[in-house]
């Protein structure tokens, strides 16, 4: 079994960072933290689950970066909306219709699933545009571009 860990930003639904393990721990928790965000450039806060991975170590490492720990309430996952979302999305539009190999094949695919997330797909509550903004193409023949090998596509004018 594998585990993927997902850092989502609330602002504009962007994916940070994901990573991939078959044995999370605290220690590994905390190095994914510290990948995710610089030590200058560290949010104020993070929403977390209270899974029992997150360790004495994972929050001393927020601790020591300036970021305050909130855990949601026990069996609340509404409290923490944004990221049920992204990871039913996740699961719906990709994991559910490919065959996993190994940790690698899934970090690549969540990687690429990152990128795709956040510069091609829509949201509704960012008046259908993309995390990280699309610009708007008026001109030119409209192509399909394949995503995961044909799953999703885009379309852009060329």
């Amino acid at each position: 079994m594998l585990f993927g860990f997902v850092v989502l930003h609330h602002g504009r639904r962007q994916l940070v960072h994901v990573g991939v393990t078959a044995h999370p721990t605290a220690e590994w928790l905390s190095h994914q933290i510290s990948e995710a965000f610089p030590w200058d450039r560290a949010p104020r806060h993070l929403i977390r689950d209270r899974d029992r991975a997150f360790g004495e170590v994972f929050k001393h490492r927020l601790h020591a970066m300036g970021i305050r720990d909130r855990p949601t309430a026990p069996r609340s996952p509404w409290q923490n909306a944004y990221a049920e979302r992204l990871i039913g999305s996740i699961r719906r539009d990709c994991l559910d219709h490919l065959i996993i190999v190994d940790e690698r094949h899934l970090h690549n695919l969540l990687r690429d699933y990152a990128r795709y997330y956040n510069r091609l797909r829509t949201h509704l509550s960012l008046n259908k545009d993309a995390p990280l903004g699309r610009p708007v193409q008026s001109h030119g023949v409209l192509q399909r571009l394949p995503h995961f090998g044909g799953l999703h596509h885009s379309f852009v004018r060329m």
